[in-house]
């Protein structure tokens, strides 16, 4: 077993890095390497391909599982994953305990049933996600968390409120960079955000799950796209209270657009400044700001990552 730690990770700590490999030694014979850079963890996976190892362990947030996923793409290498990080969702969906002691007796447990499955990943313009990519407000988010680690750390889902809600008002009341989105097979669509989902829900506000795409599914061979058509204050209520209720579904809002079973999508800036240059919109996979772009395309992958949960 590798076990690929991001010491930066919002609840890892040397301490417990220790407790968790010494437990695993209990059932695997165990290799622990830290990541010390944005990316590490796909470097240590592509070099890690042809060692034999029987699984990886991504022990970190949604971000390094992101890593461990875009090295071992394409591989018959299992991953699993230890929660690591503030959210955790990908954690959660595949069914893996949100507490660190937990996912390591589940972990354990596994050696006794160990059956990997093959579920798809997402792609941004060559970059690979697990559950989800969004370009705009919600990017513009993941752009001022990362930016806080500490913050993120202490005030957990307080801070990302916070994030998407100084982001709205300080980028996009005046101003948004507005994009097309073109959808196979669609008309398509224009706004200031667009959202692809490869599983179900988007993320989490403490438990509660946090539901914008339908039809999302690891293992469906699609993705599911939600466009926000316009950056409006009068909309904020609305839309706030269909992502926090169970039951409201957020495609149906009339600022909306939604489009599911999809398997290729393009996005392009169709914003300009002074000088005429094409604005770049922000970009997330995962939850993690990996840039500004002015097109991004957006494709599945199916059945790339293996996993044992």
């Amino acid at each position: 077993m590798l076990v690929i730690v991001n010491p930066y990770a919002t609840t890892v700590s040397d301490r417990l890095k220790n407790l968790v490999v010494y437990a695993l030694q209990g059932r695997y014979q165990v290799e622990a390497v830290s990541t010390k850079a944005q990316n590490h963890a796909t470097q240590i996976c592509r070099e890690a391909r042809e060692e034999g190892y029987d699984v990886v362990v991504a022990f970190g947030g949604d971000g390094t599982l992101n890593e461990v996923a875009n090295g071992l793409a394409g591989t018959d290498v299992p991953v699993s994953v230890l929660p690591g990080g503030s959210t955790n969702v990908v954690c959660r969906t595949l069914g893996i305990p949100n507490d660190v002691v937990d996912a390591t007796e589940h972990l354990l447990g596994l050696a006794d049933h160990f059956e990997p499955r093959k579920i798809d990943l997402g792609l941004a313009s060559g970059r690979r996600f697990v559950f989800s990519c969004g370009a705009g407000l919600d990017a513009t988010s993941a752009r001022r968390v990362d930016a806080n680690p500490r913050l993120k750390a202490r005030a957990g889902r307080w801070f990302y409120t916070w994030a998407a809600v100084s982001g709205f008002y300080a980028e996009y009341l005046r101003r948004p960079v507005r994009m097309r989105v073109e959808v196979e097979g669609s008309e398509g669509s224009e706004g200031v955000t667009a959202l692809a989902q490869n599983s179900d829900p988007f993320t989490y506000f403490g438990r509660q799950p946090i539901r914008v795409c339908e039809g999302a599914s690891l293992d469906n061979g699609t993705l599911s796209l939600a466009v926000l058509r316009r950056a409006a204050q009068r909309d904020v209520p609305t839309i706030a209270a269909r992502l926090l209720a169970e039951g409201m579904r957020l495609p149906h809002h009339r600022h909306i657009d939604h489009f599911e079973g999809i398997t290729a999508a393009r996005l392009e800036s169709v914003s300009r400044d002074a000088e005429g240059r094409i604005r770049p919109f922000p970009v997330q996979v995962d939850g993690d700001f990996i840039g500004e772009y002015g097109e991004l395309d957006l494709g599945i992958e199916p059945g790339a990552l293996t996993v044992v949960a």
